[in-house]
């Protein structure tokens, strides 16, 4: 079966075009190269032997998206990655947030509605749920207001899917709320490449340790947790590129108990920033430069899942440590510094 991966260059996307090859499923990818590059194809044939075929557009441009669809009438789903995701550039820049992460959902979607079948699976986050009042977090959870434009792109991208598909039964969806991906393919062949400063964590790890940043800024030591320091659930990328297969091979297999469904996708437990930091020293050998600093707004405390759901009905579990994620992105770092 033929599957769209928009985004498919990037880090999740990648890993997760790695998997649907190595299931058999013929990948089609749609990247705009913004925030990753075309050597990611080079990765992904050196791991599965089989080169995708991929497509430069930008799914801002309506009519490119309809002529994608008319030149490709045997795509059977569709994994939405494509989208902005830094929270601090949103705050500053709301606009192309909500053009980049909404117009294009809506272009898809509509080219979709028109086919007899299709499933969708869509990269939501857990920054819908704002800071949960417990802990661990369901998917019942209420869905808190956003603290940030990029989060409030989440919230009614899933909005639109769910509206979508009440009243369109030949798209059945999986909006997958994901926690904190991070690592990298064990063949080091493909990674998290940020340009720029790093938004997330683990990356500004992996470049202090390999001596490109001088020093970590831990922000916040004084909250209500163990250590002091923010609680968050760091998932492996190849478990959760193994979960956008099992949640498409559902929706293909006509599995889904209705065509809207959410599935947390984590590991089920939280670790602290100083945690994250301590595997790092563990799996490198190496000391880390951090210093506590203020906090920082708009971050969450606590956020960690509950995976009984996705382990239960979608039939997906986690099965990486933290320290072995840590590991590979730390090898995946030394490769690239290569």
């Amino acid at each position: 079966m033929k599957i769209l991966v928009t985004g498919g260059l990037g880090f999740i996307g990648s890993h997760t075009t790695v998997e649907l090859q190595n299931k058999g499923f013929e990948v089609v990818i749609i990247d705009d190269l913004s925030n990753s590059t075309e050597k990611v194809l080079d990765g992904i044939v050196a791991i599965t032997g089989k080169k995708p075929i991929f497509e430069k557009l930008d799914l801002k441009e309506k009519s490119k998206v309809e002529d994608f669809f008319k030149r490709h009438q045997d795509i059977a789903g569709v994994i939405h990655f494509a989208a902005s995701k830094a929270v601090g550039e949103s705050v500053e820049k709301p606009l192309l947030y909500y053009e980049n992460n909404i117009g294009t959902l809506v272009y898809l979607l509509k080219e979709l509605s028109k086919k007899e079948k299709a499933s969708f699976i869509f990269s939501s986050s857990c920054t819908v749920y704002g800071q949960a009042d417990k802990m661990p977090i369901t998917e019942d959870a209420p869905v808190k207001a956003a603290e940030s434009p990029y989060g409030n792109t989440k919230q009614i991208g899933e909005e639109i899917i769910q509206e979508t598909c009440k009243v369109t039964p030949a798209i059945n969806a999986i909006a997958l709320r994901y926690f904190n991906p991070m690592g990298a393919h064990p063949s080091t062949e493909i990674g998290e490449l940020p340009i720029g400063v790093p938004q997330n964590l683990v990356p500004f790890i992996t470049q202090t340790g390999a001596g490109i940043r001088e020093q970590i800024a831990v922000f916040g030591g004084d909250y209500p947790t163990e250590d002091g320091t923010c609680i968050r659930d760091y998932i492996h990328v190849v478990d959760l590129a193994k979960a956008h297969v099992v949640a498409l091979e559902r929706l293909l297999n006509a599995k889904n108990e209705e065509n809207y469904e959410v599935f947390n996708v984590g590991t089920g437990k939280g670790s602290s920033v100083l945690e994250a930091i301590q595997s790092f020293e563990r799996v490198s050998g190496k000391k880390l430069n951090y210093k506590i600093v203020d906090r920082r707004p708009g971050d969450i405390m606590t956020a960690y899942a509950d995976t009984t759901k996705a382990n239960n009905v979608l039939g997906w579990k986690a099965q990486s440590t933290l320290d072995e994620a840590m590991k590979s992105a730390w090898l995946w770092e030394q490769k690239i510094r290569k």
